[in-house]
């Protein structure tokens, strides 16, 4: 499939700090794509280059083919990028906002503008100054989702929005997406990217560490298996694949890598099942498996927080 988005070898540094190190990203056309990193991992340095807003001091990145520092013009009227912190004219509407940001792209679908005012529970006719962080962010939503446009740039997008808000823009990402639109999505929320994108890629200080589906980086996690038994297992405590065993008379519970769970399962039939289930690894606890080591040094011990 065509490449949207495609950088090789991106390299970004601020002075003496490498923020992008031979960073290589490539986003499909059609596709919602999950970016993954805490904050300072390169994520809204690598957004800020494909805007065109910094210039690269090596590699390459492109968007729709383009150079997005020379063609800069052209290609913004092809997208529509959301920050996690939205700065408003202040003495325009939100309304009035909208419609700016529309008119620089070639115009804006009005109905589709009334309708997500209305589903994103906006009065536009407020001025910017009078707005709330998650109002703000609003503003740009209804932007980007009314815009006809081709790519969504999306940093942080929900900061500060509530969660019924939050589920709004998870159904204009996915109607979004149903049109042939294609995100590039960084979030701190777990969940959010786990519902919408369709691959997902983890950076750590600058690189791209893991990329694929959810399915393919299950792979290589574990799962985690809660069974109660009719008669005792035996043999689990030695088995490689199995790991923080915990046995409660006829009560197990274990992390099973995904090689070893045909044969674990196996295990349990043997001793007889009244009851099983078997939770494949979470995104936060996929992401975790790149940043474990920073939250043991850290002292804060894996699941308390997500670190993103």
């Amino acid at each position: 499939m065509n490449a949207v988005i495609r950088t090789e070898g991106l390299v970004k540094r601020f002075g003496h700090v490498t923020a992008l190190d031979r960073l290589d990203l490539e986003v499909t056309q059609g596709e919602t794509h999950g970016f993954l990193g805490p904050n300072g991992a390169g994520k809204s340095t690598t957004i800020r280059v494909l805007l065109g807003m910094l210039r690269s001091d090596e590699g390459r990145a492109e968007l729709f083919g383009g150079d997005p520092w020379k063609d800069a013009a052209e290609l913004h009227k092809r997208l529509a990028y959301v920050p996690g912190d939205v700065a408003l004219w202040p003495g325009l509407t939100g309304g009035e906002t909208i419609d700016l940001l529309g008119r620089l792209r070639g115009g804006i679908d009005k109905a589709k503008r009334d309708e997500l005012l209305e589903r994103f529970d906006l009065d536009p006719r407020k001025k910017g100054r009078s707005y709330s962080k998650g109002n703000r962010q609003k503003v740009a939503l209804v932007a980007a989702f009314a815009a006809d446009v081709d790519l969504l740039l999306l940093d942080e997008p929900t900061s500060g929005l509530d969660p019924l808000m939050g589920a709004v823009f998870n159904e204009c990402v996915k109607e979004a997406s149903a049109l042939g639109r294609t995100v590039l999505l960084s979030s701190h929320i777990m969940s959010e990217v786990e519902a919408l994108c369709e691959r997902v890629s983890i950076i750590r200080k600058g690189v791209i560490v893991e990329t694929g589906t959810l399915a393919e980086m299950r792979h290589f996690s574990r799962s985690r298996v809660r069974a109660t038994l009719k008669n005792p297992v035996r043999g689990l405590e030695d088995h490689e694949g199995v790991h923080d065993l915990k046995v409660d008379g006829l009560e197990v519970e274990c992390s099973v890598d995904t090689a070893a769970l045909d044969d674990v399962l196996a295990q349990l039939a043997v001793a007889g099942v009244a009851g099983l289930t078997c939770e494949p690894p979470s995104l936060e606890e996929i992401f975790l498996r790149f940043y474990g080591d920073e939250l043991a040094a850290s002292g804060v011990p894996n699941g308390e927080e997500n670190g993103s």
